[in-house]
C-alpha cells in the first residue's frame, strides 16, 4: 500500500450507524493508510475508530445543492493537504463525485474516472431498469407512475404484492415517497400509501419476487478503466433488515462463476469504472438472475469479501489508484458476515417465516463481524450507546407481535411521521442504520 496517500470516507445524509464506513476505515487503516471520514458528529462509531486520523464533522441531509457539497469537499481537501482517495458510501456521494470530477481532481482527490452521467442512471431505479432493457439484462417488471391516474390504473391491473421504491437518488432525500424498499400487499394498501405522494409520484412500482421462489445474491467488484474486474466476489444473502427488503444482516461467500460472468459482461456493456455493489434475486420460476440494485459505490457489507491475497474492493480501489498492482486470488468461500445490531431482529423475523437459504453453507469457514473488532472496540461500544434505546424498544415490539401471532410494520414515511404501528424511536433506529434505497 502507498501509505503516503490517505483515504477519505465520503457520506451525505444522516445515518450515523453505518458499518460500511467503519469497515473501510479498518480495512485500509490496518495496513497503515491514514484515514479520514465525514461524520455527522464526533460521537459516531466511525469517529471512534482507532484507525481514523481525523473526523470532519459535517451534518448533511443529502438534499443540499451539489455546489454546496462540492465546496465542502474542496475545503476538506485543503485541510488534508495532500492527494486522497475518495471512498463514497452512498449514491448521493457517488453521483456527486462523478458529475464534478474536474474540480475534485484539481483539488488532489483520486477516484476512478467514469462517464459523468452513468452513476446517476445506475442510482435511479428508472435509469437502471432502462439500462437493463437496453442490454438485455433481466430485471423485475416495473412501472413508473407519473400521476394519480397512473396509480389507479396500476392498482386495478397489477398482481399483488408489489414493491415500491423511491425513484431517484437525491430526490429520495428531499421528498421521499417511502422510507425504503416497501412491500405492498393489496391495491387498497397502495392507494392508502399513495395519498402522500402528490400529483407526481416519485416511485417505482416493481414486481415482487416471492421469497419461496427466489434467492438473494450479492456481487461486489472493483472495475478498472478498461471495465475489467480487478477483484470480483459473489455471495448469498441469508437475512436482511427489514426482512427480505433491506440491508444485509447475515450473508455468506459462495462461489458462483456464472453470476460473476453475467455481472462482468453487464459492467463491460455499460462502461462502468469503480467499485460496485449489486443485489440480484435468482427467480426459480424462470431460472434467471434479476438485477434489483446496482450501487455505484462500496457496499456496506463489503468486508464479507476478501481474496487469498487479502484484497477487498476498497483495498483494490486504493492499490489501483495509487499505481500498485492488485494481487489476484480465490475468494474465501464459506466465510460469513454478521451485522450484530440488525441480525438479531432479522433472525426473529425469519424464524417466524420458516425459510432457509438453499446455497448457504451448513458451517462457516470464518466470521467477520460488522461492529466488533478486538483491535478496534470503540465503534462497537459507540454503536451500542446510540442503538440500545430504540433497538430494545423495537425488539420488545417484535416479541409482543410474535406472541400475538401478528406481523410487524417495517415501512415508515420519512418526513411525514411514522407509518401505522411504528414508533418514533423505531423510525429513528431504521434511519440511523441505513442510508436508504439499495443499501445491501
Amino acid at each position: 500500500m502507498d501509505r503516503e496517500v490517505p483515504g477519505l470516507i465520503v457520506k451525505f445524509g444522516d445515518y450515523p450507524l453505518h458499518h460500511g464506513g467503519v469497515g473501510a476505515i479498518r480495512s485500509l487503516g490496518r495496513l497503515g493508510v491514514p484515514m479520514y471520514a465525514i461524520t455527522e458528529d464526533r460521537c459516531t462509531p466511525a469517529a471512534a475508530s482507532r484507525y481514523l486520523r481525523r473526523a470532519f464533522s459535517w451534518r448533511t441531509t443529502g438534499a443540499e445543492a451539489p455546489e454546496h457539497l462540492v465546496d465542502g469537499l474542496l475545503g476538506i481537501a485543503r485541510r488534508i493537504g495532500r492527494p486522497a482517495v475518495l471512498i463514497p458510501t452512498d449514491e448521493e456521494a457517488a453521483v456527486l463525485i462523478a458529475e464534478h470530477q474536474g474540480p475534485l481532481a484539481d483539488a488532489g482527490y483520486l477516484f476512478p474516472p467514469v462517464e459523468p452521467t452513468l452513476p446517476r442512471r445506475l442510482a435511479s431505479k428508472q435509469g437502471l431498469h432502462e439500462l437493463c432493457a437496453e442490454h438485455g439484462f433481466p430485471s423485475p417488471a416495473a412501472s413508473f407512475p407519473e400521476s394519480r391516474a397512473d396509480i389507479e390504473e396500476f392498482a386495478a391491473k397489477a398482481r399483488f404484492p408489489v414493491v415500491a421504491k423511491n425513484r431517484e437518488a437525491f430526490t429520495r432525500r428531499a421528498s421521499p415517497a417511502v422510507a425504503g424498499t416497501t412491500r405492498i400487499a393489496t391495491p387498497e394498501g397502495l392507494r392508502a400509501l399513495a395519498r402522500d405522494w402528490g400529483e407526481r409520484p416519485g416511485v417505482i412500482l416493481q414486481e415482487y419476487l416471492p421469497r419461496e421462489d427466489a434467492e438473494d445474491w450479492i456481487v461486489h467488484a472493483y472495475v478498472d478503466q478498461d471495465c475489467a474486474p480487478r477483484a470480483m466476489f459473489t455471495g448469498v444473502k441469508v437475512r436482511s433488515w427489514p426482512p427480505h427488503a433491506g440491508m444485509t444482516a447475515h450473508a455468506y461467500v459462495v462461489d458462483n462463476p456464472d453470476l460473476a460472468d453475467l455481472a462482468a459482461r453487464f459492467v463491460k456493456q455499460i462502461g462502468f469504472t469503480g467499485v460496485i455493489d449489486l443485489d440480484l434475486r435468482f427467480d426459480r420460476r424462470d431460472g434467471r438472475y434479476k438485477l434489483l440494485d446496482f450501487n455505484p459505490r462500496m457496499g456496506a457489507q463489503f468486508r464479507l469479501f476478501e481474496n487469498e491475497a487479502g484484497v477487498d474492493v476498497v483495498r483494490a480501489l486504493h492499490l489501483h489508484l495509487t499505481g500498485r498492482d492488485v494481487p489476484e486470488g480465490e475468494q474465501r468461500a464459506g466465510h460469513r458476515y454478521i451485522v450484530e445490531n440488525i441480525d438479531l431482529p432479522a433472525l426473529l423475523a425469519y424464524r417466524r417465516g420458516g425459510y432457509t437459504t438453499p446455497h448457504a453453507p451448513t458451517r462457516a469457514s470464518g466470521t467477520e463481524l460488522a461492529w466488533w473488532a478486538a483491535d478496534d472496540p470503540g465503534p462497537f461500544f459507540t454503536m451500542l450507546a446510540r442503538f440500545v434505546r430504540p433497538g430494545v424498544r423495537h425488539l420488545y415490539r417484535l416479541w409482543r407481535t410474535s406472541r400475538r401471532g401478528g406481523t410487524t410494520g417495517t415501512s415508515v414515511r420519512r418526513g411525514r411521521g411514522p407509518a401505522s404501528g411504528t414508533t418514533e424511536q423505531e423510525t429513528q433506529w431504521q434511519s440511523d442504520c441505513r442510508p436508504g434505497e439499495g443499501t445491501s
